[in-house]
This record gives structure tokens, C-alpha cells and sequence, in this order.
């Protein structure tokens, strides 16, 4: 509430709940990739179980309105909490899931998924996503701390899900030289995957100077990813299936706004940083290190209700304005993402970056090269 007593979350640029909420059980990842943007991941910082039942017990009923709320294992690398560990953090979230109110999602590199994760992964119904690149060349930037491939090792963790027939997704970041669609989607495909998420490596947090393709690089790429879908209809490609789904909207439909989801990103010691998950554990003193509130001591529906009064936040909400305003690709990405703004900007103010010219720009502008 402001002094007013008003809630200051309401925004008609802002969504009014969130639909996930992102955990880190910890801050520690055997991994060392080279565009990481974490920036304390060497550390084994835990989360508490007293950490994790304050957020289930405050989790509001309307939040699942129109379907579970996805409590989003992340990281670090999740699984390195251990079972034991995750596994108590998890039981304050039981009676929401027996409620069909939250279901549980893991985002992992899968290096140390054996029989035993797989058995818990099917207990507590997880969601699970593999982040992995493509053919083991494209892979060269995910090593361990010793600089070793963890190639071999993530496909072992794959082998392992199919093998308990677990499902998963596969989350994969294209740098400026692992850019062939072609070669990329064919791997993809023939892990299984339910589905191929595709991050073009973008400027972040502790990844400031990796491989950032050119628009004209992503812009091929998506021109080979589009006719690679055609000829494999039965592969879900994630962005193209966003990307055509708008566009068969109606034109309302099209021109609503759709209201930036405040995608409230809980780090290990409570601390809940807004829109952008790349924002937690990042230094900087002119926005009080991101950190809206902390749900040791504050409910998390608290926290958002104030969500628009956080300076960034609202810096963020008036660049989008003006990007409505500006720019003729808004209707398709709203603004895009907070965290691109400042990571290459320095400032939320910002509106055009090159993460959106990569990852939502370029894929139109391929899809109108295929077309004309």
C-alpha cells in the first residue's frame, strides 16, 4: 500500500499476479559456463526450510485463477541442494499441489540427474527442463570449474530421464558461433525433448563480454529455424509457436495490452527481486541491489502489491510506455525484458536493446524474408 492506502501494483502495464514464482534452493552450480549470468555461483548458499514455508503458507488462492502457479526450481544448479534438501523444501508446497494450485518446474543442466532424482521428479509431478546447446560442438561454452565438457555427462542425465520416461524440455542458448539452426534443431529433436526453447546469448549480469550474435546473425538463424519447423511440424519450437500464435490472434487481441508478468525471483536467503530473474544477486547501490522486500519478513503478496513503486520497476513501466509508443514491433513483445535494459543500458530508461533485436525483432523480420 502507498500513503494512501492504494496498491501501488496496479499498472495497466503490470499483471496483477504472477504466474510463476522462481526459487533458488541455492546459489552453488558445478558448472562454469562461459555466459553465465550469475554472479555467486561458486557459493553453496542454501535456502532454509523456514525460507520455503513462508512463501507456500502466503501464496493466495487467486493466484491459480487460470491454472497452477509454477514454483520454478532454478539456480545456481537446483539439483546440487541435494534431495534431502529439496525435498523438505518442497513439503510446505504439498497441500497447494494436492489443490492443483502450484506444480513444480526444475530448470537443470541435468549433469547430476541419476535414478534416485528421477524417482523424485515423478513423486512430486515435476515439470523438468534440460539446458543444453545442441551437438557437442556447440556446447564448447558449458564446463565444469575445471574447464572440462559437460557435455557428455548432461546427455548421460537425458538418457537417464528417457530411460524413467520423464518428459522434458530443452533450453538452449545460441551464441555468435554456434548459430547453424539447422544443425542445432536436428540434435534437439533427436533427444526426445517435448519441446526446444531457443536464448540467444544476451549481456548479463556477470556475462558481459560473451558471445552475443548480430542481428543479421540471428536474423539468419531464424530464417533456418522457421523452415527447419515447416519440414518438422511435430517439434515445438518455442518461439515460433509464440510467434505464430499472435499473429493468429484478432487484431484486438493483437493490440491488448498484455501486462508484464512481475515474475517474482526469490533468492536463497528470502531477498525477491522483480521481472527479471538475471537481477538477483547483482550489486548496485542506485536501486537497492533490485531487492523489493524479503519474505522472511514481509508476505510475498505484500511485496508485489508495492511492485510499481520500486524505482525500477517504475523506470522499467514508462520505457515500455514509450516503447508502445515508438515502436512498431511492441504489440509482439510488450517491451520485452527488464533485466536487457539495464545490463546493456545501465538504466531501466532504456528502450530498444539488442537483446530484443536478436530475440524477438529478429524473428519476424525472418519470418517476412521467407514470405516475400
Amino acid at each position: 500500500m502507498d500513503e494512501m492506502g492504494l496498491r501501488t501494483s496496479a499498472h495497466p502495464l503490470l499483471a496483477a499476479a504472477p504466474s510463476a514464482i522462481i526459487l533458488q534452493p541455492t546459489s552453488l552450480c558445478p558448472l562454469n559456463c562461459t555466459y553465465c549470468y550469475l554472479p555467486q555461483r561458486h557459493l553453496n548458499q542454501q535456502m532454509t526450510t523456514d525460507t520455503a514455508a513462508a512463501i507456500a503458507a502466503a501464496i493466495p488462492p487467486h493466484w491459480s485463477a487460470r491454472g497452477p502457479v509454477e514454483i520454478v526450481w532454478h539456480g545456481g544448479e537446483p539439483l546440487a541442494v541435494g534431495r534431502s534438501r529439496l525435498t523438505a523444501l518442497m513439503e510446505p508446497f504439498e497441500p497447494l499441489r494436492a489443490d492443483g494450485r502450484i506444480r513444480h518446474v526444475v530448470q537443470t543442466a541435468a549433469t547430476l540427474i541419476d535414478r534416485q532424482w528421477c524417482e523424485l521428479f515423478q513423486r512430486y509431478g515435476f515439470a523438468v527442463g534440460v539446458s543444453i546447446d545442441g551437438p557437442e560442438p556447440a556446447n564448447r561454452h558449458r564446463v565444469d570449474r575445471r574447464g572440462r565438457p559437460a557435455f557428455d555427462r548432461a546427455m548421460t542425465g537425458i538418457e537417464t530421464l528417457r530411460r524413467h520416461d520423464i518428459p522434458f524440455t530443452i533450453l538452449a542458448v545460441v551464441s555468435a558461433d554456434s548459430t547453424n539452426a539447422g544443425e542445432t534443431l536436428d540434435f534437439l529433436a533427436s533427444t526426445g525433448c517435448t519441446r526446444i526453447g531457443i536464448n540467444i546469448e544476451a549481456a548479463e549480469a556477470a556475462n558481459q563480454h560473451g558471445h552475443t550474435p548480430a542481428l543479421e546473425q540471428a536474423r539468419q538463424f531464424w530464417r533456418e529455424a522457421f523452415t527447419w519447423s515447416a519440414e518438422h511440424p511435430e517439434v515445438e519450437i518455442r518461439e515460433i509457436e509464440w510467434l505464430l500464435g499472435f499473429l493468429g490472434l484478432d487484431k484486438p487481441l493483437r493490440d491488448a495490452d498484455a501486462g508484464h508478468d512481475p515474475l517474482p525471483t526469490i533468492g536463497w536467503n528470502g531477498e525477491v527481486v522483480l521481472l527479471s530473474p538475471e537481477l538477483l544477486g547483482v550489486q548496485e547501490p542506485r536501486y537497492a541491489d533490485f531487492v523489493a522486500g524479503n519474505v522472511t519478513t514481509e508476505p510475498l503478496p505484500s511485496i508485489l502489491d508495492r511492485a510499481a513503486g520500486q524505482p525500477y520497476v517504475r523506470e522499467f513501466l514508462a520505457s515500455v510506455q514509450r516503447c508502445k509508443e515508438t515502436c512498431e514491433f511492441f504489440a509482439w513483445r510488450q517491451g520485452a525484458h527488464a533485466g536487457n535494459r539495464y545490463f546493456e543500458h545501465g538504466t531501466f530508461t532504456a528502450t530498444e536493446t539488442n537483446h530484443c533485436q536478436t530475440s524477438f525483432q529478429a524473428p519476424v523480420l525472418a519470418l517476412h524474408d521467407l514470405m516475400i
